[in-house]
């Protein structure tokens, strides 16, 4: 198999911070490794060095008081990007934990991919920031609002030069969302052909597979096939079984997976620790059907119950944002699955009068069991799929909920192998060499927490929350978050791949 391409950055050390010196820190390096006692010198943006120190002249000295010292945590699948640039605080990543973002996700991003960068750099973001080249933004860009069928083969080879173009500029691989349009109707062999242009850059896939509940298992053999044609590594977004007739088959899809890795297929997963997710009503109806009334029975009775299913908003009737679709359906008077017919039909409506359907959804269609089975998996990473300014509470909260939840009140992983989930597995998966880990040489992206303390706090009513228990996050050795507040430093890089 093609091995994908590493990604580094070059620090410029004029803007490198004043040398520091952590000390009295319980050190978990990112490797999988026993935490240990040490004290960890930052110079110039990077790890200087790592054991029994002492203070240098001149240097800055914090006592992290036995605290755990770990790598920042790297979010795989993010969507920072939304709004990255009129949040360059980028706090709900930060105030979690959270020192690089991987954004250009589910098949979106921005084209050319140079353009965003050259911004990133011009006005840099308290987070490093990566990013895929989107499929769906590259298919529509070449075949506008004809996008309901197969691409012929000058279209798309017309994506395959578009996305050479951000290949070239740095993008980490091919990103897709195969349950959004424009994704949702291209045809395999197109995702193949981009794919291995990604390769053949010394790319990666990553998607957000074609279905997440009534042809999820078509879907995993999709990308795992493409693995195996396309030699690249995948890895599946947001792993997970949303549909209630497949609860409880999660030994089976973890087995589906060993298998291709037996196989020599690079697949791997990343997860985030919630039951319910956040979309559209769209992508309830992979048919795009929105009259056929026998499919949204078998939405509501399968897929998201119908106390499940919260409307984040609606610009058709904002009066029906913050409610449920039962609550809705009730005040109607009517079933369930007429109201949600009725729901988007008004949102198609307006759709295709502004452009915009003015619509989201976050619907609950997980188990905890099949979710913890899924995070044990060894070749899981965590991820947040949240926003800077989002309405899930997984944009602040996923990584303080695995550390107290999943960690210390349920025992699902070990701090150790949580904090290599988030780390230096995150860091592999990604194709990131110079971070992930706390060694000597690599960058100084570090988070100071407490494990007795640390926990979400952002809820569906308030997303928002910050969580507790992080003390310091550093970002290639400035200090970006600090007791509880973003501070003004900016040092986040822009993280490209390496050409082959």
């Amino acid at each position: 198999m093609r091995s994908a391409a590493p990604v580094t950055f070059v620090a410029l050390l004029a803007l490198a911070p004043p040398p520091t010196l952590i000390t009295n820190a319980r050190l978990i390096d990112g490797s999988g490794a026993p935490a240990r006692a040490a004290a960890v010198r930052i110079e110039g943006g990077r790890i200087a060095a790592i054991g029994d120190l002492a203070p240098l002249p001149g240097e800055t000295v914090v006592d992290a008081r036995g605290l755990v010292l770990s790598p920042g945590f790297i979010d795989t699948h993010s969507h920072a990007d939304d709004d990255l640039l009129d949040h360059p605080d980028a706090v709900a990543a930060t105030s979690q934990g959270i020192t690089t973002v991987v954004v250009g996700q589910d098949g979106g991003s921005f084209h050319p991919l140079a353009d965003f960068f050259a911004r990133l750099e011009e006005s840099p973001a308290a987070v490093n920031v990566a990013s895929y080249a989107g499929h769906g933004t590259i298919r529509a860009l070449v075949m506008g609002d004809d996008f309901r069928r197969a691409a012929g083969r000058r279209e798309v080879r017309r994506m395959e030069r578009r996305l050479a173009d951000d290949m070239r500029a740095g993008a980490l691989g091919l990103s897709t969302g195969l349950e959004y349009d424009p994704g949702i109707y291209a045809a395999r062999p197109e995702v193949l052909a981009l794919a291995k242009v990604a390769a053949a850059h010394g790319g990666r896939y990553i998607s957000h597979v074609r279905s997440e509940d009534r042809y999820f298992w078509d879907a995993i053999d999709e990308i795992v096939a493409i693995g195996r044609e396309a030699r690249l590594p995948v890895q599946v977004s947001h792993m997970k079984l949303a549909m209630r007739s497949l609860w409880g088959e999660a030994d089976r899809l973890l087995r589906q997976l060993d298998r291709a890795r037996a196989d020599g297929i690079d697949v791997t997963a990343d997860v985030y620790p919630y039951l319910y997710w956040h979309s559209t009503l769209t992508v309830l109806f992979p048919k795009r059907d929105f009259a056929d009334l026998a499919e949204a029975r078998l939405v509501v009775n399968e897929i998201v119950p119908p106390e499940g299913l919260l409307l984040t908003e609606y610009d058709p009737e904002p009066a029906w944002a913050g409610k449920t679709l039962a609550e809705i359906a009730a005040g109607r008077g009517e079933e369930p699955a007429v109201t949600l017919l009725e729901l988007l039909r008004r949102a198609e409506a307006r759709r295709l009068e502004t452009g915009d359907a003015g619509e989201g959804i976050i619907g609950t269609s997980m188990t905890e069991a099949d979710l913890e089975r899924l995070l044990a998996w060894p070749h899981t990473n965590i991820c947040t799929d949240g926003a800077l300014d989002g309405s899930h509470p997984r944009g602040y909260g996923t990584y303080p909920r695995i550390l107290g939840r999943y960690v210390r009140d349920r025992g699902v992983l070990t701090l150790v192998e949580a904090v290599r989930r988030m780390t230096g597995l995150a860091a592999a998966h990604m194709g990131f060499g110079d971070r992930g880990l706390v060694r000597a040489g690599m960058a100084a992206d570090l988070v100071l927490f407490d494990p007795a303390t640390i926990a979400d706090r952002a809820t569906t009513d308030e997303p928002h929350a910050l969580s507790v228990g992080i003390e310091k996050v550093w970002v290639g050795g400035g200090i970006v978050f600090d007791g509880g507040h973003a501070t003004a430093a900016r040092p986040g890089r822009v993280l490209r791949r390496e050409a082959p």
